[in-house]
């Protein structure tokens, strides 16, 4: 059993609270552990799955948030750099599912994190708990 950690911006708690859903859900069907951790914002992810890693308390991360295009520039900033953070600790071995939304509007957000439609959460739990696999494989 493999124990995960949901990192999330909770931002727009209702689209998170679907997330999560969809990812614990993900999780316990593999029969692993879950914990919360809620961070302010979609930019504070990848420095809290840092942090947790150093602690060896977890064996992967799921992170949660949704960045929702609005009229300045900052949507390109967040939604980038978030990203490029966490590729960056994924390339240096940790396991972690990016199931941060970035859309142009909450009705695609809504269907994203719906467990129901596309269920991202559930998706980015499954692709931590690959990259944890593949962690095994490789005597990580």
């Amino acid at each position: 059993m493999a124990r995960i950690l949901i990192v999330e911006a909770r931002f727009y708690a209702h689209l998170n609270d679907m997330l999560i859903a969809g990812a614990r859900a993900a999780l316990a069907a593999e029969g692993h552990e879950a914990e919360v951790l809620t961070v302010p914002g979609a930019l504070e992810i990848p420095g809290a799955i840092a942090l947790a890693a150093e602690s060896d308390q977890y064996d992967g991360f799921v992170a949660i948030g949704v960045v929702i295009r609005g009229e300045t520039y900052h949507f390109e900033i967040v939604a980038g750099e978030s990203a490029r953070a966490i590729m960056a600790l994924t390339m240096d071995g940790i396991a972690i599912g990016n199931g941060i939304l970035t859309v142009e509007n909450e009705d695609q957000a809504l269907v994203r994190a719906d467990p129901g439609q596309k269920d991202k959460g559930g998706e980015a739990a499954k692709a931590a708990l690959a990259l944890h696999a593949l962690q095994h494989r490789f005597g990580r």
